[in-house]
């Protein structure tokens, strides 16, 4: 059985190290846990040589790179499908770097064939898979090299890999999930702009040019609606130029670090969406920090990681909270709940996880769980956007047509009989 040199925090606070026989990473964790020591890293010896688990310069997570898009021309799906052959074929018993050459022969995207190789060629010369994945931080970012590191550590390459592959498929399925209900809305407003601009620009001020000639005293609506298509009709370029310096500077403002915090609060208070933007954001970390710990990443580094993943700026400073709170030796779920960006069944089930020492498959429940719960809440917003679209957009459609009618109408009884 494998011998692990651990360090760790005791409940009282103390920091504490000793050696400890376990399988796997995860029993380590599991049996200190159960002797009240949170383990927050660990060596493992072989043949009387301790070999350390940050054996490489530790690989950035690039801000700009989402698990829910494209690494750097590279779609995750491809990165999913690799990661997965790569699991089989080390199941099968291929040799690391034969894998690896056998996978380069297959791929079809030049930006990945060409990293693969390079990774292939590294693994050749002696370097560990991991640390030759993590000169490709665009492809394979820090949870994937953590990942693949301990897995090379604990001897369960294969295992990790099919997690990582689990992983990714399920934060593209969300992606898919959260871009399909987006679709419809989108066109909406798209549509609904087109319409009234024609609207604006080329009917109305056809049909109303006649009222303007009887020089009779029109509706104040019928006014506003003459008004409002003239100032489109002459400025219409000056308009769209302004939307778009205007969409620049609000993307650039809450990106900022000032106006970043601000949006996201605001964000997470809209009704029904906010509780959208939650769900997704506690299941995503839920599942990254259950996953890395299952393949045995120690907890700190999990929690820095997952916080990463994470959207939103003020979930983020709650996991980094947690952070600082564990290194003390204080609970996880306590901390969380303190934050009070958590669900109260999240905190309930992460407490149970650590009370009983299956925290990892307690994380895996809460993240299938919010997972399942995207689909309702993203069947909700869309039910209720879709009726509150139509209104918008028939109501603008009544106001011009009744604005056109009424001074029609009102002609038609003065030029009647008397």
């Amino acid at each position: 059985m494998p011998m692990y040199a651990y360090k760790g925090l005791a409940t009282n606070g103390k920091n504490v190290n000793g050696m400890r026989e376990a399988d796997t990473p995860k029993t380590l964790r599991q049996i200190m846990r159960k002797d009240g020591v949170l383990v927050t890293s660990f060596e493992l010896s072989k043949g009387g040589k301790l070999q350390k688990e940050h054996n490489a310069k530790k690989a950035g997570l690039s801000k700009d790179v989402d698990f829910g898009g494209l690494f750097g021309g590279v779609k995750k799906a491809e990165i999913a499908t690799f990661t997965r052959q790569m699991a089989t074929l080390i199941r099968a018993g291929i040799p690391l770097a034969e894998a690896l050459g056998a996978l380069v022969e297959q791929l079809s995207n030049i930006r990945l064939k060409t990293a693969i190789s390079e990774v292939r060629t590294n693994v050749n010369e002696g370097m560990a898979l991991a640390d030759a994945l993590a000169k490709h931080p665009r492809l394979f970012d820090e949870l994937f090299v953590s990942m693949v590191r301990a897995g090379e550590v604990a001897g369960n390459l294969d295992e990790v890999l099919t997690r990582l592959a689990d992983f990714l498929e399920s934060a593209q399925k969300l992606k898919s999930k959260v871009q399909s209900a987006m679709i419809y809305p989108a066109v909406m407003v798209v549509v609904g702009m087109g319409i009234m601009t024609v609207l604006m620009i080329k009917v109305i001020p056809n049909i109303t040019s006649m009222f303007t000639q009887e020089g009779k005293t029109l509706p104040i609506n019928t006014r506003m609606l003459i008004w409002s298509s003239n100032f489109f009709g002459k400025n219409i370029l000056w308009i769209f130029m302004a939307m778009v310096l205007g969409g620049v500077a609000f993307t650039k403002w809450k990106s900022s670090k000032e106006g970043k915090p601000v949006w996201h609060r605001f964000v997470l208070n809209l009704p029904v969406l906010g509780e959208l933007v939650r769900t997704i954001n506690v299941g995503r970390f839920a599942r990254t920090l259950g996953t890395m710990l299952q393949s045995g990443v120690p907890m700190l580094r999990s929690l820095d990681t997952a916080k990463q993943i994470v959207g939103n700026v003020h979930i983020q400073a709650a996991i980094e909270d947690a952070k600082k709170a564990v290194t003390e030796g204080e609970s996880l779920a306590a901390t969380l709940k303190k934050s009070g960006q958590f669900p109260a069944t999240m905190i309930h089930m992460t407490a149970v996880g650590e009370r009983a020492g299956q925290l990892e498959q307690m994380l895996e429940r809460v993240a299938t769980t919010y997972e399942s719960e995207v689909d309702t809440k993203l069947s909700r917003f869309t039910a209720l956007l879709e009726p509150l679209m139509l209104v918008i957009m028939g109501g603008a459609v009544a106001f011009i047509v009744f604005s056109i009618l009424q001074p029609i109408m009102d002609l038609g009884q003065l030029s009647g009989p008397k």
